[in-house]
């Protein structure tokens, strides 16, 4: 095994996965409630250490040079976006921590059953007068978990603590929460989040208000995700030249210095 060409070539693999974390982050520049994510990478131990080898002989030097590099999990940057005004009555934004509760339909299972969490809070009234997201059309839950249901035909009012009111009346409080650990939070697209059931039944009001009429930016730095592309690109193409480095060395060493003569 050439022990340079491999290190070289998780080089490679780790930095086409940054530049696809990068260019996707770059992508939701102006997707509502978008939060980015941030990668890392890990050092990865010599093949003698991974394996549980240490009994065998080995180089010191090449051990000292590791196995290359691993991907570390991924941590998403929760950092409050911009709230731009819309003034849309439906359109929620949330100022500081919290998410908004809705029913993910399903029922049941590892990631906290039918609950979804998301910053994205537009909204509207489907068909049976449920209040929906606007995206998704997944329903919007109550303090008790429930959808809810409002009167198409009357003006409808929301309170900056969720109270949702109609005709001088609340009829119901949209749920604002949060998860003390934001390690357990998983993104499943269209800017959800799913978690486990204990990290859900752990779950506390949030300390966020809500901004009637207004949404909340994406999270994205452009300068610094443009930024994150450009020195992943630039790293790809380093590793990749250290592969042919590699492969020219091998070819020498095979075809003219291993050259019997």
């Amino acid at each position: 095994m050439n022990y340079g060409l491999m290190v070289s070539a998780s080089g490679v693999l780790t930095s086409l996965y940054r530049q696809d974390v990068a260019a996707n982050n770059l992508a939701n520049v102006d997707t509502v409630g978008f939060k980015p994510d941030a990668v890392a990478t890990r050092q990865r131990d010599s093949a003698r250490v991974e394996d549980g080898l240490l009994s065998m002989p080995s180089n010191r030097l090449l051990e000292r040079l590791g196995g290359g590099v691993l991907m570390a999990p991924n941590q998403t940057r929760f950092t409050q976006g911009a709230i731009e005004k819309t003034g849309n009555e439906l359109d929620l934004a949330i100022n500081g921590d919290g998410f908004f509760v809705v029913s993910g339909g399903g029922a049941g299972g590892p990631d906290g059953g039918r609950l979804r969490l998301t910053r994205d809070g537009r909204m509207t009234i489907d068909a049976r007068g449920r209040l929906v997201l606007a995206g998704e059309g997944l329903p919007v839950l109550d303090t008790s978990d429930r959808p809810i249901t409002v009167n198409p035909g009357a003006a409808l009012k929301i309170n900056g603590d969720g109270t949702v009111m109609q005709n001088g009346a609340a009829i119901a409080k949209i749920q604002v929460t949060d998860i003390p650990d934001r390690r357990a939070l998983r993104k499943v697209g269209a800017g959800l989040f799913a978690a486990s059931e204990g990290a859900i039944a752990a779950r506390a009001p949030a300390t966020g208000t809500i901004a009637p009429g207004a949404i909340e930016r994406s999270g994205v730095d452009p300068i610094r995700a443009m930024m994150d592309v450009s020195n992943a690109t630039q790293d790809v193409t380093a590793n990749a030249r250290m592969v042919q480095l590699h492969d020219d060395l091998m070819n020498r060493a095979i075809n003219t210095l291993g050259r019997v003569t």
